[in-house]
């Protein structure tokens, strides 16, 4: 099964970005990623920020990231079930350390780079 992971990235204060949490799914050989305001949790709904691809070892990594950028822990990690696809559409199933449930994420708009996030309980 691929695996997940959901980073809290802590920034530094006059970086361009605030802290966030990074939702990184395992596909393709590289992480598809999201930045959200607040970690995902049962029950929720959010924007996340698509971001580029990020690379495979984040999966296991915990410690600065380059260029000054502040640094990641990772909040919650497993693996997933890919239960739907399309160019802005994912629902899966994850079965993690902090969360098992149902994640949809779906892109506001056809060339949006944000996404509506929502989390629920396992039917």
């Amino acid at each position: 099964m691929p695996r997940f992971v959901v980073l809290h990235h802590l920034t530094p204060p006059a970086g361009p970005r605030e802290p966030h949490w990074d939702l990184m799914l395992e596909r393709d050989g590289a992480l598809e990623t999201w930045a959200l305001p607040v970690p995902p949790t049962l029950d929720s709904t959010q924007t996340g920020q698509r971001l580029a691809d990020h690379r495979i070892h984040y999966l296991d990594y915990e410690g600065p990231v380059s260029g000054n950028r502040g640094t990641v822990k990772r909040w919650d990690w497993g693996t997933y079930l890919l239960l739907d696809s399309s160019p802005g559409l994912r629902e899966i199933q994850l079965s993690g350390q902090q969360h098992t449930g149902h994640v949809r994420l779906r892109r506001k708009t056809a060339e949006s780079e944000f996404w509506s996030i929502n989390c629920s309980a396992v039917d």
